[in-house]
């Protein structure tokens, strides 16, 4: 099944839930991992934690680390040592904060501090031309995240920083573009080249379960309609087709959806030497590589001007792509809505759109690696198959890694929650034939990017965390984190003494303290051995310890003090509406309602409560991760409208309750979708007929949710019967030759009728 890039923020529940990558368009929950698999004689370390739904990090020569969350904030670490953050920009307001959307990209000017500027990519919330905030972080239906959209640009502005790491002044906002109809495929990365100018990277912005041409009220307003009129094969470009916008015929606007830039970092003005220096269009004149879907990160080889792109793709194939020189003026087009991978894209080659023929007779930049959907990366890589997201790139340089790592390509992906090493081969570039896996078990990373030391660092994102992967080995071993708490529990108010002596490090060196007693995910509370807290309320605690050693590398642990309450003494949580018996259709209104009940506070009030919506995408009815898609706050009752999407999937409904003192429960309810059989059938039989993404040979029968929107396509000229050429007449529903289909309550059957065409 195909994936996208998601996220969502954090519910305090007793089971953390965290959002990972997916080839559709959304990204996928995955749950909590306490640490990952690395290689014998590595360490994979926590460096700092508490974050909520963290996207990026960046190091400044000074050790300062910036981070940005989902949600638009940026923080600012002093060093890695440092516990508490100070917040550098608050851009929540701006930012759109819904599925795959919200702050996704930062890079640090490399001339800091002489050039104090910090540069942000994220969803601009706001129609083309408007002003935030449109929708908050939300779409509500209509016009529905999944029917019509909820239509958003993209935004790349720079800030200027203080020297306490603070911005100061206006934001100035550099472009503002990336015409967003669905709630995935947003923007990316924006990266440094080594010549100075800046990258940016963003999606094509359109549906994730169907071919996507413009046929849903083209509201960018692509060619050749205006906005609110539905296009249709064979001129339409729109939808997916935005990526090959420059293509488009000459006067045409042109989109930076699925595209590279690169601009001035001043002005976020075209450069010279741009592969379209003499168009007129000044998008054009920005871009460097097109034919994207959904180029979520990208980086740079160190010590050349090639720059290495992960794409997620649909259903298939996931690709690392190389443009070979970023600097030449030589324009690439890796092929995307007409290729998926090194092959044409069904659903769209089905379509017979005239921007991909017109591809078909002169090809595209093929991926440098592809890996499939159902297949490993490596074999026995111990990373699960099906839902596949590429979500980091980055090279080994500089570091005390082994040998065998030198120059090595490595890249994430956060639906597989893996980081594989690509090793160079005896050319000097990453070999396909030599992939490792690196880290295995990781908590959804979504960036992967080299810090102090040369080290690998990435930021799992479901862990909230930045965590580091060094090699000490022969020379300097992490140190063991051991705590104890004494008294462990009791009522309140609790004095509890705790010991990290217990702590050791192989080397005999001393250690210090960073002590988390209030259980807030910071380690910010005391530097002691032997701290001493007191509790003044009943509340369940996980105190948090880590140790770190003279050379900088550190242990986590934790101890669970409960205060008054018993662990099983919780909040009562209880869902009325709906239950499992639900079953629903694409578009249909569900109502909801809960209630909670504590045995120390009575029935709990509505501010006590939270509800989360979360679609469960399958590539089999058992193997699914999960896609964010709406949360409620404070509220007994309500109400959604169910999200389109492929099957097999289902939703999760989950209400979660805190008491007075703070303890959290939740149930959830799983939702089915209602299904309907569609049956495709061709005259003559045995021609080959698009659904979706895949091309099969008639007859054959799709399940899918009621109410969903299914592209589909019926290719001519065919060679069927005795080898005899056929051309496409009609469909039995009277619908064009590619068209969308809305899947009704009843089994249907659509067929295809083709004439006799021998000199077609």
């Amino acid at each position: 099944m195909g994936c996208h890039v998601g996220f969502f923020a954090r519910p305090r529940t007793a089971v953390v839930l965290a959002v990972g990558l997916v080839a559709s368009g959304v990204m996928a929950i995955a749950p909590t991992v306490a640490g990952a698999a690395v290689p014998s004689g590595f360490t994979d370390t926590a460096v700092i934690s508490g974050l909520s739904s963290p996207t990026n990090a960046v190091f400044a020569a000074d050790g300062r680390v910036f981070v940005s969350e989902k949600s638009g904030l940026v923080k600012t670490f002093d060093s890695l040592a440092d516990t508490t953050a100070t917040v550098t920009a608050d851009l929540r307001t701006q930012v759109q904060d819904f599925w795959d959307r919200g702050l996704l990209g930062l890079a640090l000017d490399p001339g800091y501090p002489a050039r104090p500027y910090l540069y942000v990519l994220y969803t601009y919330d706001a129609e083309p031309g408007g002003t935030a905030p449109r929708w908050g972080d939300q779409c509500p239906s209509p016009p529905g995240a999944t029917e019509q959209g909820c239509l958003v640009t993209g935004r790349l502005s720079r800030l200027t920083l203080g020297a306490d790491g603070v911005a100061t002044g206006a934001e100035q906002v550099l472009i503002t573009d990336w015409c967003q109809q669905y709630p995935s495929h947003s923007v990316g990365s924006v990266a440094f080249g080594p010549d100075g100018a800046l990258y940016v990277g963003g999606g094509d912005g359109a549906s994730f379960n169907f071919a996507d041409w413009g046929q849903r009220g083209n509201p960018c307003a692509d060619p050749p309609g205006p906005a609110g009129a539905d296009l249709a094969p064979p001129d339409a470009r729109g939808g997916a087709l935005r990526s090959q916008s420059v293509r488009r015929p000459a006067g045409e606007p042109v989109s930076l959806d699925g595209t590279i830039i690169r601009v001035d970092p001043d002005t976020g003005a075209p450069l010279a030497g741009n592969p379209f220096a003499g168009s007129t269009n000044v998008n054009a004149r920005r871009i460097i590589a097109y034919g994207l879907r959904n180029q979520f990160r990208f980086a740079f080889r160190p010590g050349t001007s090639e720059l290495w792109a992960g794409d997620v793709g649909w259903n298939t194939w996931e690709e690392i792509n190389r443009v070979a020189d970023a600097t030449d003026g030589v324009a690439e087009n890796f092929g995307w809505p007409c290729y998926e991978g090194a092959a044409r894209q069904s659903g769209y080659d089905g379509a017979n759109l005239t921007l991909c023929e017109s591809l078909y007779g002169t090809g595209q930049t093929a991926p440098y690696h592809a890996y499939n959907h159902s297949a490993s990366v490596v074999t026995g890589d111990g990373c699960p198959t099906g839902g596949s997201s590429v979500s980091g790139i980055a090279f080994e340089h500089d570091s005390n890694y082994p040998a065998a790592y030198d120059g090595a390509l490595f890249f994430a992906d956060s639906s597989r929650g893996c980081v594989w090493a690509m090793r160079r081969g005896a050319n000097g570039q990453p070999d396909p034939g030599s992939i490792v896996p690196f880290v295995t078990g990781a908590n959804v990373p979504v960036q992967v990017l080299t810090g102090p030391g040369g080290d690998l660092f990435y930021v799992a994102l479901g862990a909230g965390q930045l965590r580091r992967v060094s090699y000490p080995a022969g020379t300097n071993l992490p140190p063991v984190a051991v705590a104890g708490a004494d008294p462990a529990s009791g009522a309140a108010p609790l004095t509890v003494t705790f010991d990290g002596t217990g702590s050791s490090d192989p080397e005999g060196a001393a250690l210090t303290y960073a002590w988390d007693l209030d259980g807030d995910g910071s380690h910010d509370d005391s530097t002691a051995a032997n701290p001493t807290w007191t509790y003044l309320t009943q509340e369940q605690v996980q105190v948090g310890l880590r140790v770190t050693d003279p050379g900088g590398l550190s242990d986590t642990t934790t101890v669970t003090v409960t205060v008054g309450e018993p662990p099983d003494d919780l909040p009562v949580v209880t869902i009325d509406a709906p239950t499992t018996a639900t079953r629903w259709s694409v578009g249909e209104t569900i109502p909801f309602a809960g209630r909670a009940a504590d045995p120390q506070d009575g029935p709990l009030p509505a501010s006590a409560l939270r509800w989360q919506l979360t679609l469960q995408h399958c590539t089999t009815p058992t193997n699914c991760h999960a896609h964010n898609v709406r949360s409620w706050d404070g509220v007994a009752a309500g109400d959604f409208v169910a999200p389109d999407h492929e099957y097999p999937s289902y939703l999760d409904l989950t209400l979660s309750a805190t008491d007075s003192d703070a303890n959290t429960t939740s149930t959830t309810v799983r939702l089915d979708p209602r299904t309907v059989a569609l049956t495709f059938t061709s005259s003559p039989s045995g021609a080959r007929l698009v659904v979706g993404s895949v091309e099969q040979v008639t007859p054959f029968t799709r399940t899918v949710i009621v109410g969903s929107s299914n592209s589909v396509s019926a290719p001519s000229p065919q060679n069927l019967t005795l080898g005899l050429r056929f051309r496409f007449a009609r469909w039995s529903d009277g619908g064009a030759q590619s068209h969308n289909v809305t899947a009704p309550v009843s089994p249907a059957t659509f067929r295809a009728t083709y004439q006799l065409c021998l000199f077609c």
